[in-house]
């Protein structure tokens, strides 16, 4: 697919604030089946100093400091991408396939972060620990018949919702209320992934579904890394496995990371702000050779 992204923020204050630095995860990745064609981002008012830098998972980031003060900060980011089907995962997982749980020590150490739990001392959600339990009964500890089962758990006892404030909820949280977002239900299928070995992290990006609705909003799911596959994303909010339709941003073992847009301001007393967006998406007819 060949994609015109348009992305906008609008951010107004009650009163004149000094905006402080500013993270942006905005540019789509260049993977092997995602291209990036151009991306660029403006703002009004003009930061004084703005630079990239390639964060600890290999996404660009952009950081922007203001000086002065404002009661309005506007920010448009406007990308091209050229998305295909990600090869079939079958196709790709090593013949000597180890068995689930994968043992921890035997994986590549720069993985061991994406194996970290949610809870304040690094352990697993109990809860969710009992879920990867049981999507692995039947699955000949398989990683792909592991994923499938607990993609259809999930669907089964969880139903999505639109939340935009706040952070994911943990695992737990997810299926006590048996209710999330695409970040709730994405942090659930990679708490379970991490409790039997399979390094997982958390993706914000976009979702060109069909039927197009009346407004598009930022997404989020899941990467499970594959050995012989390599990192692979799933949706457990969606079909399962990501296909073209996906136009990923940011990835991180830690969801604060990807965040579009982060920071912060300061005012006098009172001051209030809120904030509007709106996505855009075009598809548009791919050039033959």
């Amino acid at each position: 697919m060949h994609i015109k992204l348009s992305h906008s923020f609008t951010y107004t204050y009650s009163k004149p604030v000094q905006l402080g630095a500013h993270r942006l995860c905005l540019m789509p990745r260049t993977i092997g089946f995602q291209k990036l064609i151009s991306h660029k981002i403006s703002f009004n008012p003009e930061p004084w100093h703005k630079y990239e830098l390639l964060a600890a998972g290999g996404d660009q980031i952009l950081r922007a400091k203001f000086i002065g003060n404002t009661d309005r900060l506007e920010i448009l980011s406007e990308s091209e991408v050229i998305t295909s089907a990600p090869p079939l995962i079958e196709l790709c997982l090593d013949e000597q396939e180890a068995r689930l749980p994968y043992p921890i020590g035997k994986l590549n150490a720069d993985l061991v972060s994406n194996l970290q739990g949610w809870l304040p001392n690094g352990q697993h959600d109990p809860a969710a620990i009992a879920l990867a339990q049981e999507a692995t009964i039947g699955s000949d500890q398989r990683c792909l018949s592991f994923l499938q089962q607990l993609h259809e758990l999930i669907q089964e006892r969880v139903n999505y919702t639109q939340r935009h404030n706040g952070p994911p909820w943990p695992a737990g949280r997810t299926l006590r209320e048996r209710v999330g977002s695409c970040r709730d239900l994405a942090v659930l299928l990679i708490e379970c992934c991490r409790c039997i070995g399979l390094p997982a992290r958390f993706v914000s990006g976009y979702h060109l579904v069909q039927p197009k609705p009346d407004r598009y909003d930022l997404h989020a799911w899941a990467e499970v890394y594959l050995p012989g596959a390599g990192w692979r994303g799933f949706d457990p909010s969606g079909l399962g496995a990501i296909d073209d339709r996906y136009v990923p941003l940011a990835s991180s073992s830690n969801p604060e990371l990807t965040a579009a847009v982060s920071g912060s301001f300061s005012g006098p007393p009172g001051v209030s702000s809120e904030f509007s967006w709106a996505i855009e998406a075009e598809e548009l007819s791919l050039k033959q050779p």
